[in-house]
């Protein structure tokens, strides 16, 4: 059973992770009228968010399919999740204050993952 919540957990954050990636270009765009150096960063800052979720999602992945259970894929379970969490915490507090629809959701989407994690850990 926990396996089942660490794939699931793991599909949800790394397809979160593609979806964050996919518009980059739309959203430096949207920033309209900016000098290249802004439009990098808004980029990196975009990429990165996106690279980060889908390692957040692979590496419980990896863990549970190629290592052997017990505390360090529990460890790895619980850090991901932790780190979800803080990164939930930071999108409400920013994202999630504009009225774009998918900076709303995005806090509810890590907070599930980690929840998965949480309890594929403690199963």
């Amino acid at each position: 059973m926990n396996q089942i919540l660490i794939f699931i957990g793991s599909a949800i954050i790394i397809l979160w992770g593609i979806a964050h990636i996919i518009p980059t270009k739309n959203i430096v765009n949207g920033f309209g009228n900016i000098s290249a150096d802004n439009k990098k960063i808004i980029a990196m800052e975009s990429l990165a968010e996106g690279l980060t979720l889908i390692f957040l999602g692979v590496l419980p992945l990896l863990v549970t399919l190629l290592a052997d259970p017990g505390k360090t894929a529990e460890i790895v379970y619980l850090a991901g999740a932790g780190m979800l969490l803080v990164m939930a915490a930071l999108t409400l507090f920013t994202g999630a204050r504009t009225p774009i629809i998918w900076y709303k959701i995005c806090p509810a989407v890590k907070t599930i993952t980690a929840v998965l994690f949480i309890l594929g850990a403690a199963i």
